[in-house]
């Protein structure tokens, strides 16, 4: 790091973990409202906030937030007099995804309204596993802490390459591959991309929707059935446990729901998307675990399970055990 130790204002809550991860949490000076992690990161001056209401059903937050995109506008607003106030020296945020985070576009107008410091800006653009070890580098480079940014790097990998061979040993022995259907989004239906399908691979199943690298596809209740998945994951993107619950009766109403192989097999999940797998950090070494464990349970078990997910039997029997944990 330079002589003069950084201030560092984080608008997305997967930079806020890598800064955290680096080491750097103690000179973090600002968060958006959706960092939450660590937990020692809630005391810090909140720089954000949306411009829709963010309760209600899946269904009531698509339409609030198409309303505002389709004026061309993001979906929420970076505190201009907060940033001033701050006099960050770095001011993390993407480009990746203007439903899911701050803009660059946002934090831009910001700067050209107010912030006498004149910040670096360090743009973000996760779309898959690849990207998020360039991220890692790219804050690490701009902190001036590459060293720590390449070990951490060697760190994730190597765990991925461990869960990755395991998989592959298991499949090259006669274990029966699965298909796996996530879905990110409940009403309307929509399949998970970016980085989900290579964590579906790596975890040695495939993956029946979305691409990797590529945003996240709307889906088709018709097409889920035709492709007929061994298992589906259901994940929301901002949604924990027990949100995602109090939804999945649209998903339980939906015409053959119980003859599909995964709800016979009793192969349904809920996992966190909100902590886990829609934050482009270091825990997306954790929502691997979580996915191997939920895959192949003769495999792996890491632990996550009752916690970041639940296999789901039916809504009445599911949502009193997520608000339990």
């Amino acid at each position: 790091m330079t002589a003069l130790q950084p201030r560092i204002v984080s608008l997305i809550a997967s930079s806020t973990e890598i800064v955290h991860a680096l080491g750097l949490g103690e000179y973090m000076v600002g968060r958006s409202h959706e960092c939450d992690f660590p937990q020692s990161i809630k005391s810090l001056p909140i720089c954000t906030s949306p411009k829709f209401q963010v309760d209600g059903s899946s269904y009531e937050i698509d339409q609030r937030v198409k309303a505002i995109l389709q004026e061309s506008l993001s979906v929420y607003k970076v505190d201009a007099d907060i940033l001033e106030s701050l006099q960050p020296s770095h001011i993390i945020t993407q480009a990746q995804c203007e439903v899911c985070a701050v803009s660059l576009r946002d934090v831009e107008a910001a700067l050209c309204q107010m912030v006498s410091s004149k910040p670096q800006i360090v743009s973000l653009e996760p779309n898959s596993m690849a990207d998020f070890y360039n991220d890692i580098e790219k804050i690490g480079k701009a902190l001036h802490v590459e060293e720590r940014a390449q070990q951490l790097i060697k760190t994730c990998q190597s765990r991925v390459d461990a869960i990755e061979a395991k998989a592959n040993e298991g499949l090259a022995k006669g274990m029966n591959k699965v298909s796996v259907a996530v879905i990110e989004w409940i009403e309307p239906l929509m399949a998970a991309g970016n980085w989900m399908p290579e964590l579906v691979e790596l975890a040695g199943a495939t993956n029946l929707f979305g691409q990797a690298g590529k945003h996240s596809p709307w889906m088709t209740w018709g097409e889920l059935i035709e492709k007929e998945p061994d298992v589906i994951l259901v994940t929301p993107c901002g949604f924990d446990n027990k949100r995602t619950l109090e939804e999945m009766h649209l998903i339980e109403q939906q015409p053959h729901y119980s003859a599909l192989k995964a709800v016979r097999n009793k192969r349904v999940y809920v996992a966190d998307g909100n902590q886990y797998f829609n934050r482009p950090g270091p825990r997306l070494i954790d929502s691997l675990e979580i996915m191997a464990e939920i895959l192949y349970p003769q495999l792996f078990n890491f632990g996550h399970e009752g916690t970041a997910w639940i296999n789901f039997t039916g809504s009445k029997s599911s949502i009193g055990k997520a608000g339990e944990n």
